[in-house]
């Protein structure tokens, strides 16, 4: 039996067999609380945690000087980014009308490499991945703060249609597993809330950091349906919903999760 059938019968089986009582929306809790004991302790030391690798490989990018301009992102934002605003990166995603509404991280990273003359990468790339990675890790332990008002409001309101949504032939929303069924068991692990205060996170299951994007993608890929593409309204939209509902809590960046 290949490993899409079983998921697809496993994630069956989860709606079959939990009671279909009403459930109450719960408070925000991190991943890390779902997560086996010795994934925490990998969590939780740098030396351990192979996430760090990719805050390391960050940290070398945003330090060198790029091909043909002479300059680093350090040479704005202080060796190691220590002249970075942690609360600053805690808000991202953020709304900027200027530069077409949803301002990811990735997306604010490489306007700075256009703004000193570098080339902007493309979504995802993994040394935008860990440049995303090593700059998010710069606000580790502070609360995350999207903006929820204001422009904000109206998009939050299309992310959160995307998240109750069905897709693909499980026929199941992003709700049904992370709104309703959290700490219920599946393939001997427990499903969380789906926050995204950890990402980006290594991936025990695939074995490399995954930011939030990405890990929707992977979602979708196991829902047996179409993953929206990398620069979508769509995961935009979804991936903003999401960071907001992990609002209060701390950045755990680079998480370890499976």
């Amino acid at each position: 039996m290949s490993i899409i059938k079983q998921s697809f019968i496993l994630l069956s089986s989860i709606l079959l067999a939990i009671t279909a009582c009403p459930l109450l929306a719960e408070e925000a809790k991190s991943g890390y609380e779902y997560i086996k004991p010795a994934t925490r302790a990998m969590q939780d030391d740098d030396f351990e945690n192979p996430g760090m690798l990719s805050v390391e490989r960050g940290q070398e990018l945003f330090n060198e000087k790029q091909d043909g301009t002479g300059k680093a992102c350090s040479d704005c934002h202080g060796a190691d980014a220590r002249e970075m605003d942690p609360k600053s990166i805690a808000r991202y995603p953020v709304y900027d009308e200027n530069r077409g509404g949803i301002v990811t991280l990735q997306k604010s990273i490489n306007y700075c490499r256009n703004n000193i003359g570098s080339k902007a990468l493309p979504t995802n790339h993994p040394d935008l991945v860990a440049l995303e990675t090593f700059v998010r890790n710069r606000a580790h332990g502070e609360a995350v703060n999207v903006q929820v008002d204001g422009p904000m409001a109206a998009l939050l309101e299309k992310g959160e249609k995307i998240y109750q949504t069905r897709y693909g032939l499980i026929d199941m929303s992003c709700s049904h597993c992370h709104s309703l069924y959290p700490g219920q068991m599946i393939r001997g692990q427990k499903i969380s809330q789906g926050q995204g205060n950890g990402f980006p996170a290594y991936r025990l299951d695939i074995g490399e950091i995954t930011n939030l994007h990405q890990r929707i993608q992977q979602c979708l890929t196991l829902m047996r349906a179409e993953p929206f593409d990398a620069d979508s309204e769509e995961i935009k939209l979804l991936g903003l919903y999401m960071m907001s509902r992990s609002n209060g809590l701390m950045i755990e960046t680079p998480a370890v999760r499976y």
